[in-house]
């Protein structure tokens, strides 16, 4: 069994993750994986789950919270619970594995004594994947959130502000600035994040939007705090106005614990001080799904075809609309076959996190390296994950029996399948069961099984659309008090500014929608934009031809690639549709890049 603090509260069971609903037995796990291996006394228990006016019952109402949390244990197969009662309070056990915020401070332990920076980042970019959302979103203590929750986001910021100093030392400026954008923005008083911003983009030759930051950083430390950017930021407007070389990176940067300066002043790493790992951050284990829901018969039949006995490669391509769950399906079907797969389950991100596709070279190589120690005969399965295109991945795909892969893909990728084989699964939309098994899964049979209507209402509203319904079901979570009925009518005020998350900017349809308009040739977003402005939501080719101004040949050509896209559904011989929420986008976006359709 597994506990996740860094996000909403949930224990992990084999496959299975429940994320706990908001009542008192979750503020009391929560307390105690605070302070695991430690003794909490029971007054501290007490205030965090009623705060500073207790009840006159709080004692036996503590001891009460126990029973039910133990209880709920016992539900999820746990025969040994981790709480034991001790004089004065009560103690939880746990370590890295069964903890992940001792795993994260093990990992960040283990990455100041890393020599390497490349090796460095790879460490602390494994320890950050282990944050999965507001901390303690579903749990309701005051207590917690004024004295812990504050320190646990601290400790990220840090490790984040450390892995983009790294990633400017390596040169990786663009790399860095995908996260920066969002870390600045999300944290406005931490000016470290701006200055590294600044850098990044003066970096790539973006002076005028350094200099337009700076600019930003100065009025805000003005207007809200009252002081002036500190000198290190003044240095570095200095540097930009003058147009002068920063010099190499890591003279600007200071070095971690594991470098050490050399007697000529030179900056040298230090001896490794444990084994060297992948170089790579963009292979890695497939992390499990919290709250798996849906997709019952298309996960059987790809199960049956992953565990099918014979002697040839298996190939699995789930392809469909962006924030449809190509990859969540991908990651929960890996986990389901772990067993099968002796030699490991590996993740290969074909997209870095500027959104440029990678070399199959590159992807190859890291695959083979992470792949070096795998035993003759023993069997591995690689999750090729958001492929660009067929040539990306041919490289990647297994050639005898002791592998298996599941690509992912917005695209059809039907040349892949016409030289390598395969079995193909197209993913739409959630049906309307599933949509509210979802809500069922993240909010509580209790809050949604009081209002029925409307959680059949809200699912609605989000399209049946999988990425939709996690963002509203996660806003929802932190506010318990919600009316499902009262969110159905805000969102429905503006759904792509509230199917966002302030603290992930990246969690976002309108930011996932325009990454996928952005893959695209300028003439083919032109069409759709054009196509679902302005055609009624079932079209046919006519209408396409009609309003894209083409003949019939060069709009089926046209419609035909935006469905491959994922951005149109169904298609020829049938009617086109465009989903309700890509509409709106489209209506919103198009006035402001619309322009002449042309060839494509």
């Amino acid at each position: 069994m597994r506990f996740q603090l860094l996000g909403p509260l949930s224990i992990t069971d084999g496959p299975d993750t429940v994320v706990l609903q908001p009542s008192k037995p979750t503020i009391l796990l929560a307390s105690l994986l605070l302070h695991a291996n430690t003794v909490v006394s029971a007054d501290y228990l007490q205030r965090t789950m009623w705060g500073e006016e207790q009840p006159a019952t709080s004692r036996a109402a503590l001891q009460t919270c126990v029973l039910r949390l133990r209880r709920l244990f016992t539900k999820h197969g746990v025969t040994e619970t981790p709480i034991e009662a001790v004089p004065g309070g009560y103690r939880i056990t746990a370590g890295p594995r069964h903890l992940d915020l001792i795993g994260f401070r093990e990992e960040i332990r283990r990455a100041a004594d890393i020599a390497d920076p490349e090796s460095e980042l790879h460490v602390l970019k494994g320890a950050l994947s282990l944050w999965e959302g507001s901390v303690l979103a579903n749990v309701r203590s005051d207590v917690l959130h004024r004295d812990e929750v504050p320190r646990l986001v601290e400790e990220r910021l840090r490790t984040l502000e450390r892995a983009c100093d790294l990633k400017l030392l390596l040169g990786r400026c663009g790399e860095a600035l995908v996260e920066l954008w969002s870390a600045s923005r999300a944290h406005p008083g931490h000016e470290r994040f701006r200055e590294q911003l600044i850098e990044a983009l003066y970096r790539t030759g973006r002076q005028t939007e350094a200099l337009a930051e700076y600019r930003m950083v100065k009025e805000y430390l003005h207007d809200e705090l009252g002081v002036d950017p500190s000198p290190a930021l003044r240095k570095l407007e200095l540097a930009i106005l003058r147009g002068e070389d920063l010099g190499p990176a890591d003279d600007r940067h200071p070095a971690g614990p594991a470098y050490a300066s050399a007697s000529g002043g030179e900056r040298r790493p230090t001896a490794p001080a444990v084994p060297a790992v992948p170089r790579s951050p963009m292979v890695g284990p497939v992390a499990p799904v919290h709250s798996f829901t849906g997709r019952a018969a298309e996960t059987a039949a790809l199960l049956e075809r992953l565990t099918a006995p014979g002697p040839e490669p298996v190939t699995l391509l789930v392809s469909g609309a962006p924030g449809i769950g190509k990859t969540a399906l991908a990651r929960h079907l890996a986990h389901q076959v772990k067993d099968a797969f002796p030699a490991g389950l590996f993740m290969v991100r074909m997209v870095g996190p500027d959104g440029t596709p990678r070399t199959p070279e590159d992807a190859a190589a890291e695959v083979a390296a992470a792949l070096r120690d795998q035993a003759r005969g023993e069997r591995a399965l690689l999750v090729l994950d958001d492929v660009v295109d067929a040539d990306q991945v041919r490289p990647l795909l297994p050639a005898g029996a002791d592998g298996a892969a599941i690509v992912t893909s917005r695209r059809g990728l039907a040349g892949l399948v016409a030289t390598h084989g395969g079995w193909v699964l197209r993913l739409g939309t959630f049906a309307e069961e599933e949509s509210y098994a979802l809500l069922l899964a993240v909010l509580g049979a209790e809050r949604v099984e009081a209002e029925p209507e409307a959680a059949q209402r809200l699912a609605a509203a989000c399209g049946h659309h999988p990425l939709a319904l996690r963002i509203m079901s996660a806003r929802l979570l932190t506010r318990p008090a919600l009316r499902l009925a009262d969110s159905v009518s805000w969102l429905a005020e503006d759904p792509l500014a509230r199917l966002s998350l302030a603290d992930s900017p990246e969690l976002s349809v309108h930011r996932v929608l325009g990454g996928a308009l952005d893959r695209l040739d300028p003439r083919l977003v032109d069409a759709f934009l054009k196509v679902a402005a302005q055609i009624p939501d079932h079209f046919t080719a006519e209408d396409g031809v009609r309003v894209l101004g083409m003949s019939p040949v060069e709009a089926d050509d046209v419609l035909d690639r935006l469905a491959d896209a994922g951005l149109l559904e169904e298609g020829p011989p049938g009617p086109y549709r465009v989903h309700e929420l890509l509409r709106v986008y489209a209506r919103r976006t198009a006035p402001f890049r619309s322009r002449p359709i042309q060839k494509v």
